[in-house]
């Protein structure tokens, strides 16, 4: 059987939560497709993230994605995103304008990526992959933002203990019905202390052994510090758009390439600010509104940094210490500080 054929048999079976297409396959970059790429060199399925539904998008050469660890600015990242795309502060659900391959507790993959076709405004994506388990293709953009693993989360477990039953009740039938996983969904802890130490100690998929119930945040930013040489990467830090939004934007416009008139900046970034993406918060998440059982005023919860101190223990601290110790140095220091990374300039 060719591998086109067993391509499109493997999309007609890669499905909401479907173990049934198994394994890695190496060639799912096939260079038929376009410019150069490097494939996805590992697979990784947890409740929420299935790095296969991947292996049939069709990228356009303008295409952006924004790749971040859960809790990490994602969000705030699609919003500054779609207001430089749109050049409008007017909400928008961003579900809907910013599609999200790897989620895997919503609709079939090919209700996805036809939506992704669909669309003619200049597609921008969201994943909560690791570089390597994502293509990454030199013609598209892709906006990696990290913050410190602390704050992260601090501010998951208000995310997690915000979840509707509905919603954990997907997220329990997408690991059961996948062997990779083949548990249900660990159950949101009422201490976040209790969620950090378990974030530090067990991992949710194979060679992590932290992250639960996600990927390991460390192996993460390693793998896109990694490629933070690439000219079509960028690396944006959480403190960096907290210090000067507006600044950052235009760092942001520029790596993407478009041009915003001088007059269209004020209101541009007001509407990204946290009061305005707040204020806005169940237009802005759409669809998703319902998995959350305050919608968008418990998604868009603080914002701020450093509500851990004083409430993770001083053990786990270390452990976390001796965990992004591992990492770099640069990258380290990088991730605690948050300063700016500048992608290559273009030949």
């Amino acid at each position: 059987m060719t591998h086109a054929r067993r391509a499109g048999q493997d999309l007609g079976r890669l499905r909401q939560c479907d173990p049934s297409v198994i394994g890695a396959d190496p060639a799912h970059g096939r260079s038929g497709r376009g410019p150069a790429m490097r494939p996805a060199v590992r697979e990784y399925r947890t409740w929420a993230f299935d790095s296969r539904r991947w292996r049939d998008y069709a990228p356009r050469a303008d295409d952006i994605v924004i790749a971040t660890y859960p809790k990490c600015g994602t969000t705030w990242m699609q919003q500054i995103v779609a207001l430089l795309v749109f050049q409008d502060p007017a909400p928008r659900p961003l579900m809907e304008v910013s599609g999200w391959i790897d989620r895997r507790f919503g609709e079939p993959v090919e209700a996805t990526l036809a939506t992704l076709e669909a669309q003619t405004h200049r597609r921008f994506l969201k994943s909560h992959l690791p570089a390597d388990g994502l293509p990454l293709h030199d013609t598209v953009r892709y906006i990696h933002v990290a913050r410190d693993g602390r704050d992260a989360v601090m501010s998951w477990h208000n995310h997690a203990l915000s979840f509707t039953p509905e919603m954990l009740a997907r997220l329990h039938r997408c690991g059961l019905d996948d062997e990779a996983v083949g548990r249900p969904y660990p159950p949101p802890l009422a201490d976040p202390a209790d969620h950090f130490h378990r974030w530090l100690t067990e991992g949710a998929v194979p060679g992590h052994v932290d992250g639960l119930p996600a990927m390991s945040y460390f192996e993460l930013e390693r793998s896109w510090w990694a490629e933070r040489d690439r000219v079509n990467v960028l690396l944006v830090h959480y403190n960096a758009l907290q210090r000067d939004l507006g600044a950052e934007m235009r760092r942001i416009a520029g790596f993407l390439e478009i041009p915003v008139a001088p007059s269209a900046w004020p209101a541009l970034v007001e509407a990204a600010g946290f009061s305005a993406m707040r204020r806005n918060g169940d237009a802005l998440l759409g669809q998703m509104t319902g998995a959350f059982r305050n919608g968008g005023a418990s998604f868009f919860h603080k914002g701020t940094n450093g509500r851990w101190r004083g409430v993770f223990r001083p053990d786990d601290l270390a452990r976390y210490d001796a965990k992004v110790s591992a990492l770099p140095q640069a990258c380290a220091r990088w991730l605690a500080e948050g300063g700016r990374i500048d992608a290559p300039a273009t030949a």
